[in-house]
């Protein structure tokens, strides 16, 4: 009896844990947007906020409404053409100051120095490291270019890693208790076939925030983690369906404006009070069997399936022939 009553215990110990820590986001974002008052982000952390991959998206629409909260921004991005039209749109839009800086961050480790010296010209408080890739249209991992493979690992890990930890070193020298928001996605906590090496990248994402986070809370430094669920951005153009959006998949304006409300509030975060339904939902699927998962509707949603199909039934052809050769 003692025994039923302890494993009874635990049964429901770990159901409440399981429960709360499914619950725990969408209640602290429906906290934020309606019961506590905001404070003004620019008595916190300064008139300076650099966002990464600003020109497009979910970058470019964080950077429309920090200028909107009164932040002068860095708007870092490759395409000089994109980052001149928003730096105009910003400038006219809001009267704040802007400042552009062309980088690709694909080319690796020799863009830094350049970088961080251009840096170094404004009092940066609060940093959006935004700036990532994915591949014109899933598929298997072996199949994607090697050029491509390093590009992800350049955009998608170094990039927030060399930007986060110049940061710290900076604010840590002179004091600042600055902010960083790293952005990931979902996709860190579930493995996704026809798109592991970008849900890959997103896992290395949360681990490195999570750490820096415990590593910088003595100095005052906010980090955050955001991990959206699918945005209306040109990143799911592989799919119609998802492009068109709805209330699961909102407009780049819509998700901002909710994740901006738990910025210096939240330390991890969907930032979207649907997207962390949708996260609890996938959560209680076990671990294992969520690749299964996320190849089911990877198959739902992609508009184009027909490659992968070619490549995993030939595949299957050249395992055929090769059981067959072993059986001789």
């Amino acid at each position: 009896m003692i025994i039923l009553t302890f494993f009874a215990f635990v049964g429901i110990w770990t159901c409440l844990a399981k429960l709360y820590y499914c619950l725990k986001t969408p209640m602290l974002l429906w906290y934020h947007k309606y019961l506590r008052k905001a404070e003004p982000l620019t008595e916190r952390f300064g008139k300076w906020a650099a966002i990464t991959g600003s020109t497009d998206g979910i970058g470019k629409e964080y950077a429309l409404q920090l200028a909107r909260r009164g932040f002068n921004v860095v708007l870092i991005a490759r395409n000089e053409e994109k980052l001149q039209n928003v730096a105009k749109e910003i400038e006219n839009n809001f009267g704040v100051e802007v400042m552009t800086i062309q980088v690709d961050f694909s080319h690796g480790p020799e863009i830094y120095p350049k970088l961080f010296e251009e840096l170094s010209k404004k009092p940066i408080g609060l940093l959006v490291n935004n700036v990532g890739i994915y591949t014109d249209k899933p598929n298997l991992m072996w199949s994607y270019p090697n050029k491509l493979i390093w590009d992800m690992i350049y955009v998608n890990m170094a990039a927030a890693t060399e930007m986060s930890l110049h940061f710290v070193r900076v604010w840590q020298a002179d004091g600042t208790r600055g902010c960083i928001v790293n952005i990931s996605s979902c996709l860190e906590s579930h493995p996704t076939p026809y798109g592991g090496i970008y849900s890959a990248t997103k896992a290395y994402m949360r681990n490195f925030t999570t750490t820096l986070q415990h590593e910088v809370r003595h100095l005052g430094i906010t980090v955050q983690l955001l991990s959206p669920f699918f945005v209306s951005t040109k990143l799911l153009d592989f799919s119609t369906w998802l492009r068109r959006g709805n209330i699961f998949i909102p407009s780049c304006d819509v998700y901002v404006r909710h994740a901006i409300r738990t910025l210096s509030k939240v330390d991890a975060t969907t930032g979207y009070f649907w997207h962390s339904i949708h996260d609890m939902l996938f959560r209680l699927v076990p671990y294992q069997h969520r690749p299964k998962v996320m190849a089911f509707f990877g198959k739902c949603f992609i508009d184009d399936f027909t490659e992968i199909n070619a490549q995993l039934n030939n595949e299957k052809v050249v395992n055929a022939k090769n059981d067959n050769s072993q059986t001789r």
